[in-house]
């Protein structure tokens, strides 16, 4: 597993919540966990670009943060569902709100971004 070699700065909220949500999936596992798609495998149908192993890896430092929860049923072959702690709802109306930013300014951010990947 990854070791840190560095310690965070954790001075502000901004640095903590950045510690908690950084990673590439961690907004959209939240977002579609509170969709309702629970199970790994649905997960992963909707982040397809991601690996399973990456989102797995999310998955555990979002449960570490107790923002989800995991129930493991026992069945042959194993089955997991996740669901958003309480903790975890509290950040929908955040996220909710980070998306609408990005609609309302969805054509300047596309063509900013295009432009820095051409750089």
């Amino acid at each position: 597993m990854y070791e840190r070699k560095t310690m965070p700065d954790l001075n502000c909220g901004l640095d903590l919540v950045g510690e908690v949500l950084y990673g590439k999936w961690k907004i959209r596992l939240l977002w579609f966990i509170n969709e309702g798609f629970q199970r790994p495998s649905e997960l992963q149908r909707k982040i397809p670009g991601a690996s399973r192993r990456v989102l797995n890896m999310q998955l555990k430092e979002l449960e570490s943060h107790e923002l989800v929860g995991k129930i493991i049923y026992p069945v042959v072959p194993p089955k997991v569902e996740y669901y958003l702690t309480d903790f975890g709802k509290s950040l929908i109306p955040v996220i909710s709100t980070i998306g609408q930013w990005g609609d309302l300014h969805d054509q300047r951010l596309r063509t900013l971004i295009e432009k820095n990947i051409q750089s």
